[in-house]
């Protein structure tokens, strides 16, 4: 990526032809924070609209995925992913073929190789949307929520994820967390990221939320969802509350799925809406609908995506937003279970929605669309409305008076020694220590210097850290102790539980990564038989908190919670298991008995220290 040496040698002549028409469009980014109608500004926005064609205005309701590191010039293999899913070559091709308004970011589509060559894929998208007809930029989305969702990984900072920070619980470090993920994403050119997660997970069977929820009491969640709606959008990011009407009380997962929520609509008031209402009145940028059946909300059983009473009824007029509205990826099977792909989009817009992320067939999608407009089951209005909308979003982003990035900008902010830092700190106020009975911690160099780690090592969200087992032992090396590091994967057999009971003889003590154990787990038998040893044995678990009430009664010595497995907050749990720090956080969700769920094991709030 060149050096930026002044705004001109970005812009192309069509570019700087529309920054110059449109330059009293734009604010400053941190104006992102305020989803409010200007005057002026929407009566030149509205003279982009009418100059527009039918196609463009389509186009610009579709934020679409598309393979390859740059836009002009990917690997063969994305070329060839493209042709097969999109009909085009390249992201110039699909933004020139299509009008696409947004283009979303994701590791498995090689967009996120590292910081300076996401930096490139941006102002290469907004070149080539500036060159179209319109000369429109690019909203760059991307789902960045740290913990277990994060497509940028290292260099850029990782942070915790919202679990974590509910169990820190604190508004400050929610809100600079989130204000490091947007200023390194707005250097990178991703000015929309799908965060935070509003969803309040009241079920801790929940396949698809857990740790992704800052916690099971709305009103905590719905704080700390304000927290970071500011922190992202002070930084110049769009943020973009999630999943509405919520999802944190399923026991299906959307992306394979429909699930069904019975909450009452006394119940959605009091347990789902509150963080949803909290971010409204943040001035969110952005809500994203999710797959549900909701029956009390909308007795038709349409998934949320797709009801009006829902979108429109109670988000658009009962709590009166009227920013914008995203679907979840449409190629997900919580939408696709009722109706047809040809379908999904036009009712999502006929609903409430402005934009139709990621449709499994764009060409079906935007087709449809098309079709529906000119046979009038859609109004050319309805879809102004929307295109309104976007458009200020993207004024209200500065992307008018000038979408690009440079490479200083990444050089500077992306990974900084200052964020990183502020990062490890962060995590170090969220472990949670939630049983020592036998007052092991924090362990000594001088009395349990070496050290066997061992556990489950689940792939890293970013595909940049990890494996977990060897970052911990690294962790514990760094502070002192001798460690080694034994995968035994999330299902060990006999064979490697016989591997570590071998390796833990003659340790100190032996450190377990646990994920997502359950009653029949053999990580429990793994557990159990390290016990055995007499060696004593520190459970850490690297996912969901949960897992301590089917470990309890197995001997452990201790046991601790990092909500996730990636490295800042694999490093806080050793610092923390070392003593290097004291463990400050508490658990945002209740831990049920294992034998009696309807008995609390630890309650909200509970968490040790020393």
């Amino acid at each position: 990526m060149p050096h930026r040496t002044s705004r001109r040698t970005l812009l192309t002549a069509t570019a700087a032809a529309t920054a110059a028409a449109t330059g009293a469009l734009a604010a400053t980014p941190s104006a992102a924070s305020a989803p409010t109608t200007n005057t002026s500004t929407d009566r030149r926005l509205r003279r982009i609209i009418a100059g527009m064609s039918l196609e463009e205005k389509v186009g610009q309701l579709f934020v679409m995925r598309v393979y390859g590191h740059s836009a002009t010039d990917p690997d063969q293999a994305d070329i060839d992913a493209n042709l097969k899913e999109i009909g085009v070559r390249t992201a110039a091709e699909l933004i020139s073929t299509y009008h696409v308004g947004g283009i979303i970011y994701f590791t498995w589509a090689h967009n996120t190789r590292d910081p300076l060559q996401i930096a490139d894929l941006s102002n290469g998208l907004q070149r080539a949307a500036l060159a179209g007809r319109s000369r429109l930029p690019l909203l760059v989305s991307t789902d960045q929520e740290h913990g277990i969702v994060c497509r940028v990984g290292e260099p850029a900072t990782l942070l915790p994820g919202a679990m974590a920070l509910g169990a820190g619980g604190s508004r400050s470090d929610t809100r600079r967390a989130a204000w490091i993920a947007g200023t390194e994403l707005a250097a990178l050119g991703v000015n929309q990221n799908y965060a935070p997660d509003a969803d309040v997970n009241v079920n801790p069977a929940n396949p698809v939320i857990g740790v992704r929820s800052f916690g099971s009491d709305p009103d905590a969640v719905a704080a700390l969802v304000a927290e970071q709606v500011k922190g992202y959008q002070g930084a110049g990011v769009a943020s973009t509350a999630k999943h509405f009407p919520g999802h944190g009380d399923t026991s299906t997962d959307s992306h394979t799925g429909l699930p069904v929520i019975n909450h009452t609509r006394a119940q959605w008031e009091e347990l789902d809406a509150p963080p949803f209402r909290a971010a409204i009145r943040a001035r969110i940028d952005s809500i994203m609908t999710a797959h549900i059946v909701v029956p009390a909300l909308d007795p038709s059983e349409d998934p949320a995506t797709l009801s009006r009473p829902i979108l429109t009824g109670i988000l658009r007029e009962e709590l009166g937003y009227d920013g914008v509205v995203v679907t979840d990826s449409l190629g997900m099977e919580g939408v696709r279970t009722k109706y047809g792909d040809d379908r999904v989009p036009v009712l999502a817009l006929l609903a409430g929605v402005d934009q139709l992320l990621n449709p499994p067939n764009l060409s079906v999608a935007w087709n449809a669309v098309l079709e529906a407009v000119r046979g009038g089951e859609i109004s050319e209005a309805r879809v102004d409305e929307s295109i309104l909308r976007i458009l200020r979003l993207k004024s209200r982003l500065g992307l008018f008076r000038d979408p690009f990035v440079s490479r200083r900008g990444v050089e500077r902010t992306v990974g900084s020694r200052a964020h990183r830092a502020a990062a490890d700190r962060i995590a170090e106020r969220t472990t949670t220590l939630l049983a020592d009975p036998g007052g092991l911690l924090p362990l000594s160099r001088r009395s349990h210097r070496d050290l066997l780690v061992v556990g489950a090592d689940p792939a890293s969200p970013s595909g940049t850290t990890g494996p977990p087992t060897s970052t911990l032992a690294h962790a514990f090396g760094e502070l002192g102790f001798t460690a080694e590091a034994l995968s035994t994967g999330t299902a060990p057999n006999q064979a490697k539980i016989a591997e570590a009971v071998a390796a833990a003889e003659g340790r100190d003590a032996v450190v377990v990564a646990t994920y997502n154990v359950t009653a029949t787990s053999s990580q429990r038998t793994l557990v159990r038989a390290l016990v055995a040893t007499g060696v004593p044995v520190v459970t850490v678990a690297v996912r969901n908190p949960y897992d301590v009430a089917h470990l309890t009664g197995t001997g452990v010595a201790a046991s601790l919670a990092a909500y996730s497995w990636t490295d800042v907050e694999l490093r806080a749990a050793a610092r923390v298991i070392a003593g290097h720090a004291a463990p400050e956080g508490t658990l945002p969700v209740p831990v049920q008995r294992a034998d009696d769920p309807a008995q609390v094991l630890y309650p909200v709030g509970h968490g040790l220290s020393y």
